[in-house]
């Protein structure tokens, strides 16, 4: 079974269980999210390539950053980079500020995701919006925004 499909849904999610539902609610949103991108051509893009476009800026930055702002180990992101080079989505330049360090670039091609990404993101947002309305969805994104904030400041301290 599916577990993007309503049935496995009602099945495996239980009311209390918050890591499932946040588990399968990003599995229907990255999965839409990556079926818009491969209708626009962007078919060899994967979810786990999500952790590079969000976070890599116009002016570049070192891999050692992406990992702390993706929350991943640095060999994986050093993978993900490198899958996504060979693929034409970004490319590694050497820092103007010091030769040695060389930043991840995403390319014109890698350019072109972010805002189909974020295009299909609202997409789906709407549509959740249309089935809980609009103010419960907000009241979500507040409610996990600030359970998200606290969690960061207490892993501070």
């Amino acid at each position: 079974m599916n577990p993007s499909t309503p049935s496995a849904t009602a099945t495996f999610a239980t009311p209390g269980s918050l890591g499932v539902l946040l588990r399968l609610l990003h599995q229907q949103f990255a999965g839409a999210v990556d079926e818009a991108l491969a209708e626009a051509g962007f078919g060899d893009v994967r979810a786990a390539h999500a952790s590079v476009f969000t976070f890599v800026p116009s002016e570049g930055m070192p891999v050692s950053e992406l990992t702390l702002r993706a929350h991943v180990r640095k060999q994986s992101m050093a993978q993900t980079v490198d899958e996504l080079e060979k693929l034409g989505y970004v490319e590694r330049r050497p820092s103007p500020s010091d030769k040695r360090s060389r930043l991840v670039f995403l390319t014109a091609r890698g350019q072109q995701i972010r805002p189909l990404a974020m295009a299909a993101g609202s997409r789906i947002e709407g549509q959740w919006a249309g089935l809980i309305g609009a103010g419960e969805l907000d009241a979500i994104k507040l409610a996990l925004g600030g359970l998200l904030a606290g969690v960061e400041r207490r892993g501070a301290d």
